[in-house]
C-alpha cells in the first residue's frame, strides 16, 4: 500500500515539474534529446524533464535602438544618425535555431545596412528623403534575417547630425535664398505697379477732363484733414497757355 502511494506521489512529482506555462504572447519551441520537435502554443505544457528541453520565444513587435553611426555620404560629408527598428518574430524555430542571438543579429544588421545605405546618397537628398532611405533599410533588414523567422515592420531614422561648419554655411545659404526672395517679390511688384500707373495715364489721357477731376479729388482728399498741407497742381496745359499770354503781351 505504502508503495503505491509513494508510486503515485512520484508521479504527481514528475507531472508537476513537468508543466510549463506559455502566454498568449509567447510561443514555446521544444526539443526532444536535443532536436527539434515541435512549437507548442500558449497554455499549459509538458516537457519532460532529462529527456526534453522548451525555450521560450517573445513574438511580441519589439523596438531596436540603432546607436549613432559615422556614416559618409556620397559627397564625401561625414555625419551622424541613428534609427529605431521595429520587428516581431514570426517564426520561432527558426529565431532560436537559425540564429544564436537574434535580437543581437538584427541590431547589428541594421548599423551595418544604414551606414552602407548613407554612402549611396548625398547629403541633399538624405535630408529631403528621410522616408524613402529608411524604406530601403527597412526592405534589406527585412530580406537579410528572412532566414531567422523575423518581420522588419518599419524603420525610422530619428535624427540626422550635421558637423557645425556645415550648418552654419546651410544658414548661411538659407538666408541668402529667403533675400533672393525678398528682391524678386520686390521687383515683381514694382514692376506690377509701373504697369498699372502706365495703363491709368493711358485712360487718363484718352477722356479729356479725367485728369482736371483727378486733381480736383487729390486736393480734396488732402483738405479733409488740417494737418495735411495743400499742394496745388498746374497741368501742363496750363503752363502752356501762360506762356502763349506772356508772348502775346511782349511785342506790345
Amino acid at each position: 500500500m505504502y508503495g503505491i502511494l509513494w508510486l503515485g506521489s512520484f508521479v504527481l512529482f514528475v507531472i508537476l515539474i513537468s508543466i510549463r506555462q506559455i502566454n498568449q504572447y509567447q510561443r514555446g519551441v521544444k526539443f526532444t534529446l536535443g532536436k527539434y520537435s515541435k512549437t507548442m502554443e500558449p497554455g499549459w505544457r509538458l516537457v519532460i524533464p532529462v529527456f526534453q528541453s522548451m525555450r521560450k520565444v517573445d513574438i511580441r513587435v519589439k523596438a531596436v535602438d540603432v546607436p549613432d553611426q559615422e556614416a559618409i555620404t556620397l559627397d564625401n560629408i561625414s555625419i551622424g544618425i541613428n534609427a529605431v527598428i521595429y520587428y516581431k518574430i514570426n517564426d520561432s524555430a527558426k529565431a532560436v535555431i537559425e540564429v544564436e542571438n537574434f535580437y543581437f543579429a538584427v541590431s547589428q544588421l541594421a548599423q551595418t545596412t544604414m551606414r552602407n545605405i548613407v554612402g549611396t546618397v548625398d547629403m541633399d537628398t538624405l535630408l529631403r528623403n528621410r522616408d524613402e532611405i529608411a524604406a530601403k533599410i527597412q526592405t534589406i533588414v527585412d530580406k537579410a534575417s528572412d532566414p531567422w523567422g523575423i518581420e522588419v515592420q518599419a524603420v525610422e531614422l530619428k535624427d540626422v547630425r550635421l558637423p557645425q561648419d556645415l550648418k552654419r554655411t546651410m544658414a548661411k545659404e538659407a538666408e541668402a535664398e529667403r533675400e533672393k526672395r525678398a528682391v524678386i517679390i520686390k521687383a515683381e511688384g514694382e514692376l506690377l505697379a509701373a504697369d498699372n500707373m502706365s495703363k491709368a495715364a493711358n485712360m487718363l489721357n484718352q477722356a479729356p477732363g479725367a485728369l482736371h477731376l483727378r486733381t480736383l479729388q487729390s486736393i480734396n482728399d488732402l483738405s479733409s484733414d488740417q494737418s495735411n498741407t495743400t499742394i496745388w497742381m498746374v497741368p501742363v496745359e496750363g503752363m502752356g497757355a501762360l506762356q502763349a499770354l506772356s508772348q502775346m503781351k511782349g511785342p506790345m
